[in-house]
Parts: C-alpha cells; structure tokens; sequence
C-alpha cells in the first residue's frame, strides 16, 4: 500500500447519506485540523460546527435572499443569469448531516509595520500582502480537516462561494469574534456514492520546475 494513499481518499462530495456523524468523530476531525502549520503559531481559526438540520437550511436560505438582493438593481439580465445559475452549488451544504464553518482571524504579516514606518509605495504594500499569509493557515488546516475525514470515510467540499453572504451568515449563527471572517464552508457526511472520483490533475512536467 501506497503510504499517501489517504491523501487520494479525498475527494468533492456533494451528496450524503442520512447519516448523523458522531460528535467525537468531529472532534477529531477538527483536531486534526489545528495540527496544520500556522505561521507566529497564531492558530488564527475558529471552526463553528452546526448539526442542526432547520440551522443548515437557514444557511442556505440566507446565502440565497442575499443573492436575490444583490442581483435586484442589477440590469444586465446576463449578468444576472450567470450569477445565479452558480446558486445551487453555493448551497449543496444543506445535503449534509453537519455543515462546517471556516473562519479567519488575523495575522501580522511580517515586515508590514516596517514598510509602512518606511513610507513604502502601495505597490510594495500590496506585494507583501499579495501572498495573504495569514488565510494560507486557514487553508492549510481545512485540507488537514478533509484528509481527515476522507480518512475516516466521510466525504466534504471546499466551497467559497458563499462569502458574499459571510456577514449574513455570521449574524444568522450568532458567531461574532474581534477580526474573525468566514473563509470557507464545507458539508461534511457520509457520502451517498461508493466509488467516488477527481477531476484529472495536470501532468507533474507542467506544473513543477528543478532547480539543480
């Protein structure tokens, strides 16, 4: 057996099975998650875990009342159309038994207080920041949450698409912490497909380069 076979495990799940998942698989699901490296270790997550299923529904309804009223003023019936065409996937959480949010806190990038006391252009500002170091912890602890679960036979899904709607969200659950933002969502259950598959990858040769 292949040792990084459980990274393969892990795969976009949009359908699930009517499978409660046990509170302590979350658990460890989540512990797992903060495992990830954060840069100053920071840890700057919080993972707001929502198994009620009328809360999940009103997930996905206030996702889509802030779509509707967002597109309204908007003229361009093109526009509009593809917008909203996305709606349906923005919302396949509400599949799931649990329904996972991600959110971000801040993160001092380094350097940032010396270019500013430096008087630096935006452009050298913008090119510090441009890496976002701070969401690249997010990141990294929601892939160790999905390998995670892949692991432990559950299925998930990156999604972001909802962070249109992160304000609205946020108030919806009642979640509220100095500098905190939803990052992502993802549905998290057993998934109703026994052989699941990816997307074709893009050759090694394309995408890596040696330096020797």
């Amino acid at each position: 057996m292949n040792n990084l076979d459980f990274i393969y495990k892990r795969h976009s799940v949009r359908k699930f099975k009517n499978e409660d998942v046990p509170l302590d698989h979350i658990r460890d699901i989540i512990k797992a998650a903060t495992y990830a490296p954060s840069g100053k270790n920071l840890q700057n997550w919080h993972f707001i875990i929502v198994k009620n299923k009328e809360k999940i529904d009103g997930m996905a309804l206030t996702i889509e009342n802030k779509a509707y009223e967002m597109v309204d003023s908007i003229n361009d019936e093109e526009l509009k159309k593809e917008f909203l065409k996305y709606l349906k996937y923005t919302t396949v959480f509400k599949n799931a038994p649990v329904a996972i949010l991600i959110f971000a806190g801040p993160y001092p990038a380094t350097g940032l207080e010396i270019l500013k006391a430096k008087g630096a252009s935006n452009e050298e500002i913008h090119q510090l920041l441009r890496p976002s170091p701070g969401i690249q912890n997010i990141g990294a602890a929601t892939q160790n949450l999905m390998l995670a679960a892949a692991n432990m036979g559950y299925g998930t899904c990156w999604m972001t698409s909802a962070n249109f709607a992160s304000k609205e969200l946020s108030k919806f659950i009642g979640f509220e912490k100095e500098g905190y933002y939803l990052a992502a969502i993802t549905p998290l259950g057993v998934p109703e497909e026994s052989e699941l598959t990816s997307p074709a990858r893009k050759p090694i040769d394309e995408i890596m380069t040696i330096i020797e």
